[in-house]
């Protein structure tokens, strides 16, 4: 149907070139003919050379509507419209300053000029549309509420720590844990997910490492199940910051720009952003904090799966993760201990607690010492 559509057109534009310049070829080679006919003989002409160029012009036509079909897909109505309203008031700006260039008979000015002047007014009107879309919300926003607010002063935020945005980076979709985290409700506000990210996240999905391809996969359907399950209100910023090559560079300046807050894991963005002046929440902090907590002399029941660093240390692991360093632990691999803890140290990696068995002072029985060292003596 569509490349019926694409002939058809191709044939109504011969048709009308053939109309409006086929007579001036008949002049110029002194053809006199009667006129009625040679303006239907014009239009079948034309239409006919045009069909013949969209047989082998059609397929690249097709592809072209396609490829512009797709990219206005990914654009937001937001985006499209202030697009389009801009573009109209260049174009219109451009013809009012074109009417008195009309008048002139200088042959520059009087007809290149003023298709310049179009092409240049609508091209800069699209430009300030489509990336200015957050001042056009907040202006369309205020003149609303102040409407409905009947002159009353508006409430621009709720509270000092308080942020509407909540923008998410590309190691956060990575990750995977927010989805867990919306799911709880105890993220409020929308979350913001910049075309930016979006375009780092395809790119690493499209890497030819697998394990690259992978994360970005998972980080893809991460922002699917967000969008559709509809958990909290999820939104698509359209802008760029072009000047700025860095994906967290414009995160920081998304944030600045909106008065958001960025979502992250990453640890070294995280340091940035302190600079910067912008509040960030961070995952890993958030699950260090909730953690539970130990103090020195509490008991607990775990199993030694490894040796330590030192000659008679053990490692246990907490269900959250958590490094338990067991004195003597060595002779309990693989077998449950209770444990007495002793100390707990805090460090940008995680925690570590350390502990002893609680059963002895050594930990160990100098029965099961004494077989060890027999060993030890025979290797």
């Amino acid at each position: 149907m569509r490349r019926r559509m694409i002939i058809i057109i191709y044939i109504l534009v011969g048709a009308a070139v053939g109309f409006y310049y086929l007579p001036l070829l008949w002049g110029v080679i002194n053809i006199k003919f009667n006129p009625a006919l040679l303006v239907f003989l014009d239009i079948i002409i034309g239409a006919i050379i045009f069909w013949i160029l969209s047989l082998p012009l059609v397929g690249v036509t097709e592809k072209m509507i396609q490829r512009v079909e797709k990219e206005l897909t990914k654009r937001s109505p937001v985006y499209l419209f202030f697009g389009t309203l801009l573009t109209i008031i260049g174009l219109v700006l451009a013809v009012l300053i074109s009417i008195p260039l009309w008048r002139t008979n200088i042959p520059v000015i009087n007809n290149i000029l003023p298709v310049l002047l179009m092409i240049i007014f609508s091209y800069f009107g699209f430009r300030i549309g489509t990336t200015r879309l957050d001042d056009w919300r907040k202006a369309f926003s205020h003149v609303k509420t102040s409407n409905k607010n009947d002159g009353k002063n508006v409430i621009k935020r709720q509270d000092a720590n308080y942020h509407h945005y909540k923008i998410l980076d590309t190691n956060i979709l990575i990750d995977g844990r927010i989805y867990d985290l919306v799911k709880t409700g105890f993220l409020e506000g929308t979350l913001l997910v910049p075309n930016f990210v979006l375009y780092e996240l395809q790119y690493i999905a499209d890497s030819g490492e697998s394990i690259k391809r992978v994360r970005g996969r998972r980080g893809l359907d991460i922002l699917n199940k967000l969008r559709n399950e509809n958990i909290v209100p999820i939104e698509m910023y359209d802008g760029d910051f072009e000047d700025i090559p860095e994906v967290d560079s414009k995160l920081i300046a998304l944030a600045k720009k909106v008065d958001g807050v960025i979502v992250t894991n990453d640890y070294n963005l995280n340091k940035v952003i302190q600079f910067q002046n912008v509040q960030v929440l961070n995952i890993n902090n958030l699950a260090k904090s909730l953690r539970p907590r130990v103090i020195p002399g509490e008991t607990m029941t775990v199993v030694v799966v490894k040796k330590g660093t030192e000659r008679q240390q053990g490692v246990a692991y907490l269900d959250d993760g958590t490094m338990v360093v067991v004195e003597d632990g060595r002779y309990f691999m693989d077998k449950q201990v209770e444990v007495e803890v002793t100390s707990a140290l805090q460090t940008d990696a995680g925690r570590m607690i350390f502990a002893r068995p609680l059963h002895s002072q050594r930990g160990i029985d100098e029965h099961t010492a004494h077989k060890d060292k027999t060993k030890d003596n025979k290797k």
